[in-house]
């Protein structure tokens, strides 16, 4: 089985950038296969990664939804089930030393329920086929709550410099231990640390959350030059500060 890295934690934060970094990070390293997984519906990793996607599994959704409302069947006479298998396989975008599969969100209100199975169907026929899962989970809980991704390794909470973020992060660790689920190892990273340093408060708030700390991420302005100009953050520089400290990260983790 792959290894699963999840990577959770309250919205705005930058996990979905850490989370690009990272995959970077273990492409570059040759830690090849990876699939890396955008489980957010509103998905924007493909956009950190430079990647173009043919179709994310919403959209799959509603394709299926029209195909069935108008009557007109599947192509070539296949069954649904048939139809299904051959667009998910195509929803696997082939990025640069690694593939990536999206989550996307359906059209309107409703629930996510049908979508969410859909990705943890894909996962689990795909479990065998790559070294790395790197996941970026939506900013909720709901994936974790659902099952949506199992047999987790390691689950990194993101947080900001916030006594909320870190608050987020420790509701969502208890959450791990309610539902009982096995996840050997569960950190919490700081992102966008002023000098790359936390201030009294912040970590009075950590110890209190009962959170171990692994790495602190210090603010890059190189971060915001980039998503401001629309360029990958897989783009930066190696001596980048927050490379160094995904770096540094990695190597703590023993990856």
């Amino acid at each position: 089985m792959g290894y699963k890295i999840a990577v959770a934690g309250k919205g705005g934060t930058g996990k979905t950038s850490l989370t690009g970094l990272l995959i970077d990070y273990l492409v570059k390293a040759g830690e090849k296969p990876i699939l890396a997984v955008d489980a957010d519906a509103n998905a924007n990793l493909n956009e950190v990664l430079g990647e173009e996607l043919e179709i994310t599994i919403g959209e799959l959704k509603e394709e299926i939804n029209r195909a069935e409302a108008s009557g007109s069947g599947f192509p070539g006479g296949m069954t649904k089930a048939d139809y299904m298998k051959l667009r998910l396989n195509a929803a696997i975008v082939e990025g640069n030393g690694y593939d990536m599969l999206v989550m996307g969100r359906t059209q309107g209100e409703g629930c996510y329920c049908y979508v969410n199975g859909l990705l943890k169907t894909q996962l689990d026929l795909l479990t065998k086929n790559y070294k790395y899962f790197v996941i970026d989970n939506e900013a909720g809980m709901e994936h974790l709550s659902r099952g949506t991704v199992k047999d987790i390794n390691t689950l990194l909470l993101v947080s900001d410099c916030s006594t909320r973020g870190i608050q987020a992060a420790g509701r969502i660790r208890k959450l791990v231990g309610e539902l009982r689920l096995k996840i050997p190892q569960v950190y919490l990273i700081v992102n966008r640390a002023p000098q790359g340093e936390l201030n009294e408060g912040i970590k009075a708030e950590i110890e209190k959350q009962e959170l171990e700390l692994i790495g602190v991420v210090p603010m890059d302005p190189m971060i915001y030059e980039y998503d401001s100009n629309g360029k990958p953050l897989v783009k930066l520089p190696e001596n980048a500060v927050s490379r160094q400290a995904i770096g540094e990260i990695i190597a703590k983790l023993g990856l």
